[in-house]
């Protein structure tokens, strides 16, 4: 968010929300650490004040979230409209605001994403490392993200969603990519824009020892929603094939019910 125009985006995210009948959930958040030296130099900006973007992310969002919203921001022409007039960014899509998310690296960003009344997605990366696991690290987020909700007093319920490497061993050609380093994966403890971070580990298994780990993580039990990411490199056919295998193999123990409306999508709720 830190480098985009809020009120462009909430405008393209409306229009597409309306085009596909309601079905946008957009995620959004302050950004990865930028590989560019000066990068907002690149984008057209002046020296930001948070040189890392999260104060300009968050300032960001809150006028998107308003336009969103349907809020009227900008002050109308008076030689066209009656004077004081405000206008609100063109189209609103009725309900956009509820399937906004925000992607959340911190428990306290968490808390910050249910005072701003939004859905929390939660990836493969937390920038904190306490000696906790990944998934108590997560599982944390999560529940201090419900109960700022709750405090907050918002009128509907959110999503949350966590983020998982999952491979499912079915073929030799997975056996090959991901099955000899299965059993020995575990939570990796790094440095990431000067913060000791905590990356979450691949689950790459066959099918029942994967849901029987998947299982046992305290953030997948928690979770509404859980996302798969997967390797692009490897390519299309091959991916279609890691979500086909999850969803036929692992999802339904899990919970998951197949969307008859539309192709798998690699999300369990």
């Amino acid at each position: 968010m830190r480098y985009e125009n809020p009120l462009y985006l909430a405008e393209e995210a409306g229009a597409l929300d309306l085009l596909s009948g309601g079905r946008v959930a957009l995620g959004i958040s302050r950004g990865s650490p930028e590989p560019a030296q000066r990068g907002w130099e690149s984008f057209g900006y002046n020296d930001p004040d948070d040189v890392k973007g999260a104060v300009m992310a968050r300032e960001k969002f809150a006028t998107f979230m308003s336009a969103i919203r349907g809020e009227k921001l900008a002050p109308a022409d008076p030689a066209q409209f009656v004077p004081g007039a405000r206008l609100a960014v063109e189209p609103h899509s009725p309900g956009l605001e509820q399937r906004i998310w925000w992607g959340a690296g911190t428990a306290a960003t968490a808390e910050w994403a249910a005072t701003q009344g939004v859905n929390m997605m939660s990836s493969t990366l937390l920038t904190e490392a306490t000696g906790a696991s990944f998934g108590e690290l997560q599982r944390e987020q999560i529940d201090r993200y419900r109960a700022a909700w709750k405090e907050a007093g918002h009128t509907w319920t959110p999503r949350v969603s966590v983020s998982r490497s999952i491979f499912p061993i079915t073929t030799n050609l997975d056996d090959l990519y991901f099955g000899r380093r299965s059993g020995g994966e575990s939570d990796q403890i790094g440095i990431i824009d000067g913060a000791r971070s905590t990356f979450g580990k691949t689950y790459a298994a066959e099918p029942d020892k994967l849901i029987e780990a998947l299982k046992a993580d305290p953030a997948v039990a928690a979770a509404d929603t859980v996302l798969m990411t997967i390797p692009s490199q490897l390519g299309v056919d091959y991916n279609l094939h890691i979500l086909e295998s999850f969803a036929a193999h692992v999802a339904p123990a899990l919970g998951w019910e197949p969307n008859t409306v539309g192709p798998v999508t690699g999300i369990a709720d």
